[in-house]
Order: C-alpha cells, then structure tokens, then sequence
C-alpha cells in the first residue's frame, strides 16, 4: 500500500529506521522517567516546608534543571559530543544519541513531576508523618501512587518530545526515521521519502499517545 503511493520508497530501509526511532525513544522514556522522578522528587522535597527542606539543595537543582531545559535540543547534541564519545564509544548511531535524549529531556519531565507532587493532597502526607511514616514509605505509599495519573501523563508529554527529538538527532547521523528523511528525502530532493517519514512518525507519536491516555485513565481512582 505504501509503495503504490510512495514507488520510490525502500520499504526496508523504512523499517529499519523505524526500529532506530523506536529503540532511541522507548530507552529515552525509560531513562527520563527515572532521572526526572529522581529530579523532581529533589525539587520537591527539599523545598520550603517540606520533609527535606534545604533551600540550598534546592536552588542548586533548580538551577541546574533550569539551565537544561533551557538548551535548545540540537545545540544539546553538539555540546554533549565528548561526553557521549567517552560514555558509547562513538558519536554517531542510535545509543550515541541517548545520552542527550536522556539529559535534554529529563530536566522538563522533573518539573511536571514536581507539579504532580504539589497536587497530592497535604492532608495524606501530614497524616503518614503523624503515624510516624519514614520518608521512604510516604515516597513509596504516597506521593508516587497519588500523583500516578499525573506522573504517566506527564511520561506521554515528554515521550512525544523525545521523538521529535529522535527526529532531529538524525539530521546529526543518529539514525532513524529523522536521518532517512533528511540524507535520502531533503538532500536528494526526493519528497516521497520525506513525506513517507512524516507518515511513520505520526503513526507512533498516535500509539503513544493512545498508551499514555489508556494507562492514566486505568491509574486514575478518582
């Protein structure tokens, strides 16, 4: 069917970088929601009044979340060149790309987590701390089980960035559905390609969506 529409479309190199696009993003969403978790548990628990109040801690991480997300993705790339040479061995390929999908996503999941805690009622944690609850089991028992719903919508915002990111890593030579589109659809002007790409692209970011919104709803007691 593709290939009535698309003739000059190579459905296995399609596929393929459809796997790269996929492998980049899912091992991203994974690592983002645990830096981010363990980012935005830090920023809110270290902030005023809270069980591990520090303001000093706190601006810190603040600060530096602040100035990641603040880096446009692309220029992200290019700055985390030696360290991604130095953790994958290479700078080029779909694992060369993780690092900076990881680093350049995780900072603006932490902050919708830190949102998603602010939104767990006070009441709940005032009564764990009263019953003498340690902060790991009003973490565990609390605030990550009341804030879930909020928590995997948040995971589906920043998975669909992510692969928008993918998409622009491959103009760098990451791979994926942003590298065929740009080296065998832009640069030989072919816009069956490029189009072909989009298509694919649009397709994932649906099933993603579909998987976060079904999930959230299952999570959501209220």
């Amino acid at each position: 069917m593709l290939t009535d529409l698309f003739p000059n479309v190579q459905m296995d190199e399609m596929w393929t970088a459809t796997y790269e696009t996929l492998y980049m993003t899912i091992i991203s969403v994974i690592g983002t929601l645990i830096l981010g978790i363990l980012l935005g548990l830090l920023l809110f628990l270290t902030e005023k009044g809270n069980l591990w109040q520090n303001k000093l801690l706190n601006g810190v991480t603040a600060t530096v979340v602040n100035v990641f997300r603040a880096i446009p993705f692309i220029i992200l790339i290019l700055l985390l060149f030696p360290f991604t040479d130095f953790l994958m061995g290479t700078i080029r390929g779909p694992k060369a790309a993780l690092p900076a999908l990881i680093i350049g996503a995780a900072p603006f999941y932490a902050r919708l987590v830190e949102i998603a805690f602010k939104e767990v009622d006070k009441g709940v944690i005032e009564a764990a701390k009263s019953m003498g609850a340690k902060t790991r089991t009003i973490i565990f028992k609390v605030l990550l089980p009341e804030s879930m719903p909020a928590l995997i919508s948040g995971i589906t915002v920043t998975a669909i960035a992510l692969i928008s990111y993918t998409a622009m890593a491959g103009v760098i030579g990451a791979g994926g559905l942003g590298d065929l589109a740009y080296l065998k659809g832009f640069q030989r002007r072919d816009i069956d390609v490029v189009v072909a790409c989009t298509i694919f692209i649009v397709v994932i970011v649906f099933i993603f969506q579909f998987i976060g919104d079904f999930l959230s709803k299952t999570l959501d007691k209220r």
